[in-house]
């Protein structure tokens, strides 16, 4: 018999079976619903790949290192597994298939809807940005009657507007690369989602996020093991 899983989950109702979803670290999630198992962003620093359940389903926000690992992938893909990625990822690893921000598909028992996700502020030493708009992607993932924000690498961009009725959402909290407590806060009014999991966060606190949303009662912030 395999060891447990050394992470923690949560467990959600959908309406057509429960979605679980296990915190990898820093971005990396798994879910698991209607005996498919969803990988997102499956990075080699935060689990052995190779002790995890295969992939049915594999989710790439984007092209960085900590985002799409080949070799944690390699470890949990099968004969019969879909890549979802965008497309400058497709055209690194040669296989998948690419999602544009603003397009929709339906992959087993998840409907994907690919976002944008990209910095405004937050740039590298010599100006350019840590994320170019256009390059990277959000998610939404509906889970029969859940929805579920992961939002990959991005600040409180004008389109979070448009991405309504989230049941849960993933926001990133890493500086200098994505958003500070403020601005994930700000990105979780614009949202408003059910229960929000700050993710990613490096070496930012996510008690500062609690304070900070601790007047928006329909919120429900959440810390989990994902720095």
């Amino acid at each position: 018999m395999p060891a447990p899983i050394p992470f923690e989950k949560d467990s959600f109702t959908t309406g057509l079976g429960d979605l679980e979803i296990t915190f990898i670290g820093h971005g990396s999630l798994m879910m698991a619903f209607n005996q498919a198992i969803l990988h997102v962003d499956p990075y080699g620093s935060q689990a052995d790949y190779s002790l995890l359940p295969g992939a049915d389903i594999i989710l790439l926000t984007h092209e960085h290192s900590d985002h799409m690992d080949p070799e944690a992938i390699r470890k949990i893909f099968k004969k019969d597994t879909q890549i979802v990625l965008t497309p400058t990822c497709q055209g690194m690893l040669n296989q998948g298939i690419a999602m544009k921000n603003g397009d929709r598909l339906q992959v087993g028992a998840f409907n994907i809807e690919a976002v944008p996700a990209y910095n405004l502020i937050h740039r590298r030493p010599d100006g350019e940005l840590f994320h170019k708009k256009g390059m990277g992607n959000g998610y939404i993932l509906s889970a029969g009657n859940l929805r579920v924000y992961i939002a990959g690498d991005t600040e409180d961009i004008p389109e979070l507007t448009a991405i309504k009725e989230i049941d849960i959402a993933f926001l990133p909290m890493n500086l200098p690369y994505t958003m500070t407590p403020e601005m994930v806060a700000h990105a979780a009014q614009m949202i408003m989602p059910k229960i929000l999991y700050p993710y990613h966060y490096g070496k930012t606190k996510p008690s500062e996020l609690m304070d900070l949303l601790g007047g928006e009662k329909g919120i429900e912030v959440r810390i989990r093991s994902l720095h």
